[in-house]
């Protein structure tokens, strides 16, 4: 997904950042932080605000029930009259949105609200949810950023129009017809149902999640590497010139890590050996793909034969990633905590060394804090900066220069590194005893995990606590809620309707620098006159929020 510093996928920028401290904290479980026995609601307090917090929970959840849901599932916004709504882009009434903040977030808020009240409605809503994202499952298990009701053709008909003109949504420009491991769709809706199985042992639980399991089974390569997209199809589309990028190992938006984090938790609740096996296999692929000296890091893919790094859509070119590369380092030191093995901090040393050595220099940093290009050219080392030309999909295109002058701003060009935390954390990896790592080791704790008493208050609001549990933030949202059940909310981003193929020849003015080309591009961008609807990000931000004062 790039760098879209939407509303709506600000969320998931959010919800990945806070994955990225859970997992790479110094405990370094994927998902040993979410430790913690499913309780029950307790009971109500003499304080009044208290006391209407369950009623005001309640209404806003029967807003975004009937008002809102498609057969159980959401978008990301809706106006108000619910003309129009989104997910990362505009989608049918009929269509549903995986992808977080979408269905499955909103299902993990609904077993959050019933831990923290103990009212069965959350558990009824949370299987609504279930019965839409089962509905929407692949057979092979996965899932798709989207799904349609209304069928296939109708989906085929969205690819073809509102998706394939989104010039900077690259993704949607071709629908393969199988299931997908970006932005983390897949990953939170099996979590999802692994929790709500655990949850009663309840058997029509079972197979979605058994489902679930197997996609990120059989679509595991044998050097333990993922692929975007799974089951392979035989149309491998050539897009912008690019051959097709979804067979590629991918470490891009946390595939590989949220893949291990899920496995690690299903051998933790129900001992699969196949999850723990998988996992071991996974940690191979780490080491295999880290580059030889003096270039001694990883890009956003790899190329499934060779191992060399490898674009995916056009804007990123073929280059070193070094905020992927800080990303495995840190991966990499997890291991060492599970495992004890020398071999995964044996060539930490270099990768240190080459984040060093393209480090920008003063005079060079163009984002104040982001010493660090996004891209790195192989062989040369040198930055390499993406721009674009044209207005729409049609005539437009990307490309790739050493010029820092204009790039593209939908995906970021340069980045933010604490490789002083990084180094801190591995020089104490080094003094550390084995014997205690090996003790704590995530790998060793088979039938010590009970799923998360909470979800969406550690990844939506946690790290800031004026979302949280104060009074007067909690009083705030118990008055701005409407009679209707809402929390209105501007919406700050909106799209072109579709209207057709683009024209060949561009159109006037200048849109290197934009979210959006002209007006045939369907990509979401920022208005300057935003209307008041309603977000799905705020009502799982607010009502999060909620679940932990009810908790406090």
């Amino acid at each position: 997904m790039p760098d879209n510093l939407t509303q709506v996928s600000l969320v998931v920028i959010m919800v990945n950042s806070e994955r990225r401290a859970i997992i790479k904290g110094s405990v370094g479980a994927f998902g040993l932080s979410l430790l913690g026995a499913c309780g029950r609601g307790r009971e109500r307090s003499d304080n009044p605000v208290a006391r209407s917090v369950p009623d005001t929970m309640k209404h806003a959840t029967e807003f975004m029930r009937e008002r809102c849901a498609c057969r159980g599932g959401y978008v990301w916004t809706y106006t108000a009259d619910f003309s129009r709504r989104w997910g990362e882009m505009e989608a049918y009434p009929t269509m549903i949105w995986i992808q977080p903040p979408g269905t499955a977030t909103v299902g993990h808020l609904f077993l959050d609200c019933f831990h923290a009240t103990g009212d069965a409605y959350y558990y009824e809503a949370a299987g609504d949810v279930a019965a839409a994202l089962i509905d929407a499952q692949h057979p092979a298990g996965g899932w798709n950023y989207l799904h349609d009701f209304a069928g296939e053709a109708s989906t085929r008909r969205w690819y073809d129009t509102i998706g394939r003109n989104g010039w900077r949504l690259e993704e949607f420009h071709h629908y393969y017809g199988n299931a997908t491991f970006d932005d983390s769709g897949t990953a939170e809706a099996a979590q999802f149902f692994l929790r709500l199985f655990l949850e009663r042992r309840e058997e029509r639980y079972r197979e979605p999640f058994e489902r679930a399991l197997g996609f990120v089974l059989d679509s595991q390569y044998d050097n333990g590497g993922w692929p975007q997209r799974f089951p392979f199809v035989e149309d491998r589309p050539v897009l912008h010139g690019r051959p097709d990028y979804t067979r590629h190992i991918t470490f891009n938006d946390d595939v590989a890590e949220e893949n291990i984090r899920f496995l690690l938790m299903v051998w933790q609740a129900l001992g699969d050996r196949r999850a723990l096996d998988a996992v071991r296999r996974a940690m191979n692929i780490f080491v295999m793909t880290q580059q030889p000296a003096p270039q001694a890091g990883w890009g956003l893919q790899h190329d499934a034969e060779t191992l060399r790094p490898v674009g995916a859509r056009s804007y990123e070119p073929d280059a070193l990633a070094p905020q992927a590369t800080a990303g495995n380092i840190s991966i990499l030191l997890d291991f060492y905590e599970w495992t004890g093995e020398p071999r995964f901090l044996a060539r930490v040393p270099e990768a240190f060394e080459w984040l060093e050595s393209v480090r920008l220099e003063a005079s060079e940093v163009r984002m104040k804090g982001r010493e660090f290009p996004t891209y790195v050219e192989i062989g040369t080392n040198r930055a390499l900066y993406t721009h674009r030309r044209g207005s729409n999909v049609v005539n437009g295109e990307y490309y790739h220069d050493y010029d820092p002058a204009n790039p593209i701003t939908h995906n970021v060009q340069w980045r933010q590194l604490d490789l002083a935390g990084l180094r801190a954390r591995y020089e104490m990896l080094q003094r550390s005893s084995k014997e205690a790592l090996l003790k704590a080791s995530p790998l060793n704790r088979r039938g010590q995990f009970e799923p998360p008493r909470f979800y969406t208050t550690r990844l939506l609001d946690a790290p800031n606590p004026r979302f949280g549990d104060t009074e007067p933030r909690v009083e705030s949202l118990l008055a701005s809620l409407n009679d209707e059940g809402c929390w209105p909310t501007p919406l700050i981003f909106t799209s072109h309707p579709y209207r057709g193929a683009g024209p060949a020849a561009p159109a006037a003015g200048d849109f290197s620098q934009t979210f959006v080309g002209d007006d045939f591009d369907t990509s979401p961008y920022r208005t300057s006159t935003p209307e008041i609807g309603i977000s799905t990000r705020t009502f799982v931000r607010n009502m999060a929020a909620l679940v932990r004062f009810l908790d406090s």
